[in-house]
Order: C-alpha cells, then structure tokens, then sequence
C-alpha cells in the first residue's frame, strides 16, 4: 500500500523499480527478473521462497527445487488469504486495546487533574487559614499594644504636668525674689508658700507603671517539617497481566473455614513491586452468578496482599481477582469447595497438627517440618555458598499458636529457646531449639505489659524477654515465662524496631523513627544515645517520597546485634550498607553498596554475629542471606534456594550454632545449618 500510495516522480530508483513491478503484476503483465534483463520470472524456487527466470534456476538455484510459478500461485494465495484472516481477527482485539489503554490514560490524566486542583485548594486553604492567623496575631498585637501605651501616656501626662508646675512656680517664685519690692513678697509669701509646700508633698507617679515587654514567637521548626511532609503522593506500577495469586485457597475450600490466598504484584516487566496501595478487588460468585462471600484484602504494604474467605456451602464457584479492574493473571479462577470432612488428608502436610495437652482441643500446636538434605541435594555447585541446609521451617500465615502474621524480630536465648515477634499478632511466640512450640504470650493494647506492634526481641543474660514495640513507642520487659516486669524508653522513643543487649546488660535500642540509636541502663536510665537522620557515616538514611507510610517517610536503620568485642552492628536500610560503633556510639566502619552483588545489599534488615566474630545479614530485597568476616570483608552466602527467602527480617544463631531467619514474606521462620 505504501509504494503504490508514493508519488509516480519518485527519485529513489529502488522505490520506482518496485512500484513498475507492482504495476505490472496488478496488470497482469509478466514479471521480468532483476537479474537478468529481458528475462520473464516464470519459476518458483520453494527453498527462498522467490520467483525467478529460466537463467536463475540454472545458476545460484540449480540445486534447489523449482517449480513452474503458475503452479505455486493459488497454493500461496491460499496460505496468504489465510495468514490476512488470521492477522484481520486481531484488529477488534488491537481496537479494544486501544480503547482500554486510551481510557486508562484518560482516568489517569483525570486524576491527575483532580490531584491537583486537591493540592491547589488544600494550600489555597492553609494559606487562608496562615492569613486569618496573621490578621489575628496583628490585632492582638495592636490590642495590647494599644492598652499598654494607654497607661503609659495617662502616666506621661500627668508627669509631664507635675514637671510644668513646678517649673511655673520656681519661675514665678524666683521672679517675685529677684525683682519683686518688699511689699509684693510680703503680699505673695502666703500663697507661694503654700503652693510651692503642696508640690514638694505631691506623690507623682514616677515609677513606671507599665513594661516594654511585647514579642512574637512562632514556633516554626515542628510546622515546616510537617510542611515538607504534608501530602503523599499515592501510587504503583502493579499491573494486572503480570501479578498472581497463589495458595491452595485459589481452587479449593473447606465450609465454614477461613482461607487465605497471596497476591503478588508485578510491573510490565514482571518485576517485583515493592510497595502497596494497589487497588485490588476480589470477588466470589457462585454458578447462578450471586455473590457468595464477603472477601476481604489485607495490604501488606511490600506488594503482596492477601485475600480471606469462607464459604458457608458447597458447590461450584468462580473467583475474580481483578487490580485496577483489570483480571490477574489466570482469573477467574474456578473454586471448589466441600465439607470439611470430605477434604483429603495430605500425607506429607507441611501443617501437622496436634492436640494441645490441656485436652480441650481448642487450641493446636504445630511442629516443625525436618526436611531431609537428601531432598535439596544439587549436582551443580554453586559459587562460594556456605555449605549448609535448611534443617526445618515452622509457621504459616494465621493467629494460633505456631502460625505468624508478618513475624519481624528473632532471637535465641543460652537454654535453647527461639523467640519471635508475632507482629501483626500482638504477641510472641517461644519455640525450642528443634521448632517445638513451647508458648505464647502477650496481649494487644497500649497500656504498659501489652502488645501493639512487636518488632525486635532478644533475651537478656537473665533470661528476660526483652521487645521493642514500635506503636507503643516502648521497650517492654517480660520474664523468661512471659511476665510483664517493667517498660522502658518511653517518652524518648518513637518507633524501636531493634533491640540487642550487650556484655553490660545494657539494652541497645534502634529508633527506627528518630534515625537514632539509644542505649539504656536495665532500669530504664538512658546511657547515651548516637545517628540522625542522614547519609553520612554517622548517621541513617530517611527516604522520602509516595507510597511509604502516612507521613511519607520510610525510616532506615532496623536491627541490631553486639559482636565479642562490646561494638554495636547496625542496618542502613535506605544506605543499603552495616554500620560498626563502638560500644559508645563512636563510628568505626561501614560496609556494603547498593547491588545484587557479593557484600552488596537491597536494603539490609537483619543482622547477628557468631562466636568468631563473622557478620551474617539478612538481605531483605535481594531475599538472601550473607556472611562477611569481623572487619567486613564478605565470605558468602548461605545457601537458602531449597526454599526462598521472600522478604527476611530478623536474625538470630541458636544455642547450637545455628542461623534462624524471619521469613516474613512466607509467614514463618526458618533454620539453616550453619557452619562456623
């Protein structure tokens, strides 16, 4: 369509030679060949798929199959016929495309608009309101002002007056002295007397009666940092054709049972997005197409979500899950769901669950699942890993016993204990060194002894249960049997994510808000406290910007962990780096870049160190964990690819030279082997 659409004037030669053999062929007239001149293209070579003449079948073709071309004609017009039905179906496909994309920028320029005519009218606002304040403080201003000057200037007036008679009757006196004869003294004495006797008595009011004490003070520190935080900016790059859904809930489900099934969001890329705030809808129809259940969708604020259920009856069901109205990948997904009883038993089930010893049957425990290392044993070796295996994982999304939701801080205590912080639960959780659930405590809330937001835990030299609780704003001490003993730090923290204690007992505190590290007495007394926010080596990274928290603000340094030598090791989340204080906060050295490489990090989480010293860190955005020597200098990696990491948070060696991890993503926690 192009060549015949061009001007016949044409210049290029290329352009004309193929508009005169198009020309030809739509006039019927034979072809002639463009390497043989004069020569009549009669012949088909089916090996180049090209016409050519007699002289051409004899030379570069002469040991391919040719065949008359009349005879190949209706055959290829056929395939192409063909080929333009199969290409021409695709138009209304490509037309709804189109459409779709064209409405989805036009919501999207819509909401920018509407964004920012909010913007607009919420400052146009605030600067009302600053204007109506600064009217206001004038006319105070002036008031007082006004009622201060008016005592002065009555205080003023009177003064003044007393001053000019007394300088009349000194005047008038001296003049009666001076030139005045005998008889007009005699005639005055009296009065003058009197009067000059009167103002000598007079009480004028000479002390002040009002002060210059007048200023404005404006506090602007807290409102300007509150300026550069106002609004946020809400958005992602979660796309509906790349995202899943995974979990057993997806095809399959118990009556009267709650289910749960992960979302995870991805670019057009299929790269993991790393924030939340998508607008994700889940809906359960049943076959004559009526809602059959209320879904609810949990943001987990990292770009996973997760959908729960329950169905009250059996049947067959079809289950949308559709981000920003779009279907994911595989929706809708045909759900089944039967009686509790008539659900197959699974032999190798990772959840293995027994009564509890109360005898109630309430309450269930779960065991830990020994994998065998025959089952990730590999022929390839891998480069430089620590050669180690996962030795069991415990846990599953959930609130009973032996289940997490969104677990953050690990430790492990000398009489092989394992402790978690159960965040999103309220609660921890103690486990034995081989993953057998031992118990539970903790109570959600916000007076002293309960939970809100339990992010790190360690165990003292005691044995006290130690956790920083970042809504709380406080560090809460419990006995080794979960007794509330005592709160510290409150007043001066204001979000603690991780905490460690060292060789003095004192407890070390990372402020994951306050950019800071605090470092308290047991009693609660503060010993001294270092950082703040920014890049430098003294101090931890805030980032800024949308999709963050309802400040807008991701605070950077997490863990904590004291090596042999008193130092304090923490993690730079936003700097991507492990900073080294000492045991007074003074800074000693840092390591780790920004990367995918050895010894380099996607926001560090985690940290321990074993008894020689050796630095292993939880990886969060590269999913890994890595092991660096004392002075920083990384060894490797453990190996964890049996079964992914997604998202690890705490860190902690067992009483038996074990790594246990956090696994937040997955909901449970997870020990490698781990060769010292």
């Amino acid at each position: 369509m192009e060549v015949l659409q061009r001007d016949p004037e044409c210049s290029r030669p290329e352009s004309c030679s193929v508009l005169e053999s198009v020309s030809a062929a739509a006039a019927g007239k034979p072809l002639c060949c463009p390497n043989h001149e004069g020569k009549v293209m009669e012949f088909y070579c089916e090996s180049c798929e090209t016409a050519m003449c007699l002289d051409c079948t004899e030379g570069e073709h002469r040991e391919h199959v040719t065949v008359p071309l009349r005879d190949v004609v209706e055959q290829h017009k056929a395939a192409l016929k063909t080929q333009l039905d199969a290409i021409r179906s695709r138009l209304p496909q490509l037309t709804a495309a189109i459409e779709l994309v064209s409405e989805i920028s036009r919501q999207l320029n819509e909401r920018k608009n509407d964004a920012v005519a909010e913007i607009t009218s919420t400052f146009e606002e605030l600067e009302r309101v600053l204007h109506q304040r600064k009217t206001a403080l004038i006319t105070d201003l002036e008031n007082i002002c006004g009622a201060k000057q008016k005592v002065l200037q009555a205080q003023l007036s009177s003064l003044l007056q007393g001053r000019d008679h007394i300088q009349s009757s000194c005047s008038f006196t001296e003049q009666a002295l001076s030139h005045g004869s005998a008889t007009e003294v005699l005639l005055v004495q009296k009065q003058m007397s009197e009067r000059v006797t009167a103002l000598a008595r007079h009480d004028f009011p000479e002390r002040p009666h009002q002060n210059a004490h007048l200023d404005c003070q404006v506090e602007t520190e807290g409102l300007r940092r509150s300026i550069q935080n106002l609004g946020v900016l809400v958005t992602t790059a979660a796309v509906a054709h790349t995202s899943v859904a995974t979990g057993e809930g997806l095809r399959h489900a118990a009556t009267g049972q709650h289910h749960t099934v992960t979302v995870t969001t991805k670019d057009k890329d299929g790269e993991l997005v790393r924030t939340g705030n998508a607008v994700l809808k889940a809906e359960i129809l049943s076959a004559d197409g009526n809602r059959a259940a209320e879904a609810e969708v949990t943001d987990n604020k990292n770009g996973t979500y997760e959908v729960g259920y329950a169905l009250r009856s059996e049947g067959e069901y079809s289950f949308a899950l559709m981000l920003y109205g779009q279907p994911i990948r595989g929706s809708p997904f045909r759900l089944r769901a039967v009686k509790p009883s008539d659900v197959p038993q699974s032999p190798d089930d990772v959840k293995r669950r027994v009564k509890s010893p109360s005898g109630t049957g309430g309450h269930i425990r779960q065991k830990a699942v020994r994998r065998p290392s025959s089952m990730y044993s590999t022929t390839k070796k891998k480069e430089n890993p620590i050669e180690d295996e996962l030795i069991y994982r415990v846990g599953s999304r959930g609130r009973e016993k032996g289940e997490f939701t969104n677990l953050q801080g690990i430790s492990a205590s000398s009489n092989g204990r394992v402790v978690v912080a159960d965040s999103n639960n309220q609660c921890i959780q103690v486990f034995s060194n081989d993953g057998q659930f031992k118990m539970r405590f903790g109570v959600r809330g916000r007076s002293p002894g309960q939970l809100q937001r339990p992010t790190g835990v360690t165990v003292d030299m005691n044995g006290d249960i130690v956790v920083a609780d970042y809504d709380n704003r406080w560090v809460s001490i419990f006995s080794s049997d979960g007794k509330f003993k005592n709160k510290i730090g409150a007043g001066r923290l204001m979000g603690p994510k991780g905490v460690a204690v060292d060789k003095n007992g004192h407890i070390i505190t990372v402020d994951n808000k306050a950019c800071c590290v605090f470092i308290f007495q047991s009693n609660g007394k503060l010993v001294t406290k270092f950082g703040g926010r920014g890049t430098s080596d003294r101090q931890f990274a805030e980032k800024l910007g949308p999709n963050l928290n309802k400040s807008g603000s991701v605070f950077s340094p997490h863990f904590v962990a004291v090596n042999n030598k008193n130092e304090i090791i923490v993690t730079d989340f936003h700097n991507h780096s492990v900073k080294v204080y000492s045991a007074d906060g003074e800074f000693l050295f840092k390591f780790g870049s920004h990367g995918e490489g050895n010894g380099q990090f996607n926001a560090p989480t985690g940290v321990a160190v074993d008894a020689n010293g050796n630095i292993i860190v939880a990886d969060w955005g590269n999913s890994r964990i890595q092991v660096f020597d004392s002075t920083g200098s990384f060894l490797s990696y453990i190996n964890t690819s049996a079964d992914p990491l997604y998202g690890p948070q705490g860190l902690a060696l067992t009483s038996d030279g074990h790594v246990a991890v956090a696994d937040s993503g997955n909901h449970c926690f997870k020990v490698y082997r781990y060769l010292q």
